[in-house]
């Protein structure tokens, strides 16, 4: 075989991707988790609510977790996204590289547009 040449068709592997339209925001966006406390199971984690981050990618509509929790069947399907934060502002006091991030995945009920603030670095910028 010679190198960089297939000798087969590339087969195309299932998407995992569930349809997203209607969503609300893009790629790109600066949210804000929401700072909220409602009771029982939430799947958005406490130390990331309240703070900001740049919406990474639209990963689709899911049934929403927090109500399979119990037992219901999670209609309607909540849009999915990925967001990215800067690891110094999630974590006070933060001592590692500037560039350092982290990305959740949280649903859109919990997002809130972010406004007035700097844009977070991508982890591309600082390095």
């Amino acid at each position: 075989m010679t190198p960089g040449k297939r000798t087969q068709p590339r087969t195309k592997l299932p998407s995992t991707y569930n349809p997203a339209s209607g969503h609300r925001f893009n790629v790109g966006d600066r949210v804000v988790i929401k700072h909220a406390f409602p009771p029982g199971h939430r799947r958005t984690p406490y130390y990331i609510r309240g703070k900001e981050g740049v919406i990474e990618r639209i990963c689709g509509a899911f049934p929403n977790p927090e109500e399979l929790a119990y037992g219901f069947d999670g209609e309607p399907a909540k849009m999915l996204y990925r967001v990215r934060f800067e690891q110094k502002h999630v974590w006070p006091g933060y001592q590692g590289p500037a560039r350092d991030i982290i990305e959740m995945e949280i649903f859109e009920h919990w997002l809130a547009p972010a406004s007035g603030r700097a844009k977070p670095a991508s982890p591309t910028q600082n390095g």
